[in-house]
This record gives C-alpha cells, structure tokens and sequence, in this order.
C-alpha cells in the first residue's frame, strides 16, 4: 500500500518538476514523499491484514490487485519523466518524426511513446536500424573498406536492406554521429524500397541528403533539450580501428 500511494502520488510531481530541469529537487520531493508514505502504508497493511487479508481468499484477491497497481504505477512514473538523453528508440522515434512532419520532437513529446517492454523494436518510418550489433556480424570484411569510404570521417557504418540495417559505431561515437546514421538508413529505404542490399550509390545519395538537412535538424533538436553529447546504447557493441 505504501508503494502504490507512494508511486501514484508523485506522478504530477515528476511531471512538472522534470519540465523545470530541476533534478534534484524532484528526486528530494520524491524521497520526502515516499517516506511519508512507507509511513502511513504500515497503518495501512496491518489494517488490511486484520480486516480483509485475513482469510486466505483475501490474501489472493488483494495481494495480486496490489501488484498489478503497483507495476502500472511504476510504468506511469517512469514515463512522466522526460528523459533528454538519446537512445536508440528514442533517436529511431525522433528521425522518424523528422521525416514525417518535417518537425523536431521534445522530451516530452516521446515519454509516453516509448514502447518499455520492446525498446529494441525496428521502427520502419526511421529506416528499421538495429543498433548495437558486434561489427563481425553486421558487416563481412570484404564490404567494411567499401563503407568506410562511402562515409568518410564518420564515427557509424550501416549495412543492410530495407527490412533491416545494421548501425554500427565507433567506439568513441555521441549522440551527434548516431542521429546523422540514422537519418542517412532512413533516407536510404525511402530512396530505395526495393533491393535486398542497399547500395552503395543509394547509401551515398542518402549521406548527401543528410548532410543537407543535418545542420537545421541539429539545431532543432539543441533547442528541444535533447543532449547530443551522449548515446546509450546499453550493452550494444561498438568498433575501433
């Protein structure tokens, strides 16, 4: 009982708080508030547990309705935090916005939109990229010289079809070098939905178009907040020379 009053109630607080910027008092009001209510939440179990939760038929009842508010409870706390960091799901929902409407979408914007059960689900509006797969899988020897010198200077390779692309990178790649990888397989399947490997020309026709619109979309993303210092890319592997 403590949890799920705890929980429900800081859901506004995470909310307004987070659109203040203000982390550290939303993680201490979010504290204050969750002792408080550990607080008031024994009263409550030993209540319950004198009064329905007696009997073992109350204790099945309760017990899995608490644990389900609970989950829902913690899913909604996490979603109303705006997260201004980029991540894979967040970068393919973010380009593929981009190429739809031609606009920028905000933090705040995506935290309901984020699928937490499937972050890893190919977004086919941003390209279907697959981020974070060992280079020796994603790219054959024989091709790596090929990308490299389609995208010369890049921090990313991508290797693919329209119904997957891989997207590597290097070790010490930001948030910058996976949005202009990303934008590049987007641009890649719209001018290509056919072949079963994308190729060069189409990669490099791609590339062109991303460095046209890539100091606009840059700017864009700079003024919604989102950190383009930093990619979490988890457990995703990366590749240096």
């Amino acid at each position: 009982m403590a949890v799920v009053a705890s929980r429900a109630t800081r859901l506004p607080i995470y909310s307004s708080f987070a659109k203040e910027g203000n982390l550290s008092d939303l993680f201490a009001r979010g504290e204050a508030i969750s002792t408080l209510f550990n607080v008031v939440g024994i009263g409550v179990g030993i209540q319950l547990a004198s009064t329905v939760c007696a009997s073992m038929q109350g204790k099945l009842v309760v017990g899995p309705l608490l644990s389900f508010i609970h989950i829902y409870s913690v899913t909604e706390e996490m979603r109303a935090t705006p997260v201004n960091t980029l991540n894979p799901q967040r970068t393919a929902l973010i380009v593929a916005d981009f190429l739809k409407a031609g606009n920028v979408s905000s933090p705040a914007d995506l935290r309901y939109r984020e699928d937490l059960l499937f972050p890893r689900k190919l977004i086919e509006d941003a390209g279907n990229v697959r981020a974070g797969r060992a280079l020796h899988k994603a790219i054959r020897p024989s091709k790596l010289i090929e990308l490299k010198q389609v995208f010369p200077g890049e921090k990313f390779l991508l290797n693919g079809d329209n119904r997957c692309i891989d997207m590597v990178l290097e070790q010490d790649a930001i948030g910058e070098d996976a949005l202009r990888g990303w934008l590049v397989a987007a641009y890649a399947v719209q001018f290509d939905k056919s072949s079963h490997e994308l190729s060069n020309s189409t990669l490099l026709q791609a590339y062109e178009k991303m460095n046209e619109v890539f100091p606009v979309f840059l700017k864009e993303l700079e003024c919604k907040g989102w950190h383009t210092d930093r990619f979490l890319d988890g457990s995703g592997s990366r590749f240096a020379f």
